[in-house]
């Protein structure tokens, strides 16, 4: 509605999003509602490739996922002298970071559109979230540890205390914090939770994405998978878009910007470790659902 209502074949835009995916999500949309003639004049960038333009050739800069500014943005910005569209749905928590100052100069929020009045209109599913807890499993082996000596097995729950310990006997700081980013890291590949994906996802008889936190994990969750080392990865999300294929696992590729029609279920697989002094031990697959 911008668009229509600003641009006019004299003039020029300029569409800016963090990745490629949402580029062809901008076409496909444009598609769908009968509006290519709108991006008639369109050119499309990547905020890494954004100072590679020219910034008096534009007369309309749309920001896509307008988070995603940073201070190196400003050679292009600062040059460019027409009309500005920021859009995200996750506005920087703090003004004085660096997107935040960035927003707030060349994008400030002046429209607020809450995901409740969305869901309202029918524009949002409105989603159940279910949690499953899982014990970590403390008589399989199955967690292979590799060191600079080689590599040996051991079971999760032996894994995660090693990982407590280390982040008790760290001295603070940097180290703790380094301890626990190992420990979450540990704890997102566990084959117990990826065995209870497994049975999760067998058990739901629609479209489901699976969001997994590697791209290894991805594949072995999954049939087809999206993700940038899969050269399948366009052609699956197409796919699953159209519903010729009703699972779909992914990385971080599908986090924001992707629209898929008729989703209605999907698996988070996330990672979570109660403190040392308590004796129970979980790790969590999140399965969301249309209500």
């Amino acid at each position: 509605m911008y668009l229509e209502k600003h641009m006019t074949p004299l003039k020029n835009v300029l569409i800016v999003a963090p990745k490629t995916s949402i580029i062809a999500e901008w076409r496909s949309q444009a598609h769908k509602f009968q509006k290519e003639k709108v991006l008639t004049n369109a050119t499309y960038s990547t905020y890494l490739s954004l100072n590679k333009h020219d910034p008096r050739e534009f007369d309309i800069v749309i920001l896509d996922e307008c988070h995603s500014l940073l201070f190196t943005h400003r050679e292009f910005l600062d040059n460019y002298t027409g009309k500005i569209l920021g859009l995200t749905g996750t506005p920087p928590k703090h003004s004085s970071s660096e997107k935040g100052i960035m927003v707030d100069e060349f994008c400030p929020v002046v429209f607020t559109y809450l995901t409740d009045d969305a869901i309202d209109a029918k524009i949002l599913n409105d989603y159940k979230i279910i949690v499953h807890e899982l014990r970590l499993d403390n008589k399989n082996k199955s967690v292979k540890v590799d060191t600079k000596s080689g590599s040996f097995a051991t079971t999760e729950q032996a894994n995660y205390n090693y990982w407590c310990n280390r982040v008790e006997m760290a001295s603070g700081g940097k180290s703790a914090q380094i301890a626990r980013v190992m420990r979450m890291k540990a704890m997102m590949t566990y084959p117990s939770k990826e065995k209870y994906t497994k049975l999760l996802l067998e058990s739901i008889k629609s479209k489901c994405l699976i969001f997994a936190n590697t791209q290894e994990q991805a594949d072995k969750l999954c049939k087809h998978s999206y993700h940038s080392q899969n050269p399948d990865s366009h052609d699956n999300l197409i796919a699953f878009k159209n519903g010729t294929i009703d699972k779909l696992s992914c990385v971080l590729q599908l986090s924001e910007g992707v629209n898929i029609p008729n989703l209605r279920q999907g698996i988070i697989m996330h990672a979570y470790g109660n403190e040392r002094k308590s004796a129970q031990r979980i790790n969590i697959p999140v399965l969301f659902k249309s209500l």
